[in-house]
């Protein structure tokens, strides 16, 4: 299994556009090789480099697992989006508030067709229990 990213490489820097500071919509994903008997996808956006520890700036659940990529600002048909650390059922872009940070954006292939996820912890919860599989991309954002 592999994401990519149309708008940054692994381990590069994510433009403006995408954060905080610039239009705050999500950038375009695509993946490939999604394992047999996968019966939905998840994906969870964070920032591990947080002062409080890992920030969560996206949670999508429940995208059928034909489904090959996340178009730029948009949701999947059928996809849930769950409440993000900013308190938002929606994409929050990269906002770091002092150095650069990482952002990950980690694709799951799930073995139940609904994760049934009313909230953070238990999305973490059960996308650890039904994951199959995983692929991660990295990209880095700094205010400066």
């Amino acid at each position: 299994m592999n994401i990519q990213c149309s708008d940054f490489k692994h381990g590069g820097m994510i433009p403006r556009r995408f954060t905080c500071q610039g239009e705050n919509i999500n950038p375009h994903l695509y993946w490939s090789d999604i394992p047999p008997g996968t019966k939905s996808l998840a994906l969870i956006v964070d920032d591990p480099d947080a002062p409080m520890g890992t920030w969560v700036h996206w949670l999508v659940s429940d995208m059928a697992p034909n489904t090959t990529e996340i178009e730029l600002d948009s949701v999947p048909p059928g996809a849930v989006e769950v409440m993000n650390d900013f308190r938002k059922n929606s994409y929050g872009g990269p906002c770091p508030p002092s150095g650069v940070h990482r952002y990950f954006f980690k694709l799951y292939a799930l073995n139940v067709p609904r994760l049934k996820a009313k909230n953070k912890k238990v999305f973490y919860k059960r996308v650890k229990k039904y994951s199959i599989a995983s692929a991660a991309l990295m990209g880095k954002y700094t205010k400066g």
